[in-house]
């Protein structure tokens, strides 16, 4: 019998326009290591940030410098703004959501003032990251590359329950 239902997993957007690039090239040992859990990164050429997917936002930093979201399927999703920009006290900052909400992915979820956080001698990268890896089977690699905010950057197939 055809499968057409068949769950082809979560797919995750880029968060940003910009350079796509593998989470093991970010410049900092705990994204690029893996410490955290596995995702992708992008050098963003302006400062809108989107939800690269459908859920509720779990965390919402004081600092606004990390975003939390929680997929249906229960996946954890870092939205992490800049390295080291926790420091910035959300200065660079501008959020349109707050913890509880629900985002679907495109949705603008706040602002970043890149010629801040990079004046401040911070690296601006977008990085995403999924911190509950004990529920993913498989993920796409990252095409490294020029994307668009709402382009498809990676596909998530999660462990059968």
């Amino acid at each position: 019998m055809f499968n057409f239902f068949k769950n082809k997993g979560l797919e995750v957007d880029a968060a940003v326009d910009g350079g796509l690039i593998p989470i093991s090239e970010v410049n900092d040992d705990v994204f690029s290591t893996k410490m955290l859990g596995d995702g992708y990164a992008i050098k963003p050429i302006n400062g809108d940030i989107h939800s690269p997917v459908e859920g509720d936002i779990s965390t919402l930093f004081p600092t606004k410098h990390a975003i939390g979201i929680k997929t249906k399927e229960g996946l954890e999703i870092l939205v992490h703004l800049g390295i080291d920009t926790v420091e910035l006290n959300g200065a660079p900052f501008q959020m349109k959501i707050q913890k509880g909400d629900h985002v679907i992915a495109g949705q603008l979820l706040g602002t970043m003032d890149l010629k801040q956080v990079v004046d401040s001698g911070r690296d601006d990268s977008v990085i995403v990251v999924y911190t509950n890896m004990d529920l993913i089977e498989s993920i796409s690699p990252v095409q490294k590359g020029s994307v668009n905010s709402g382009d498809r950057v990676q596909t998530i197939t999660f462990k059968k329950k």
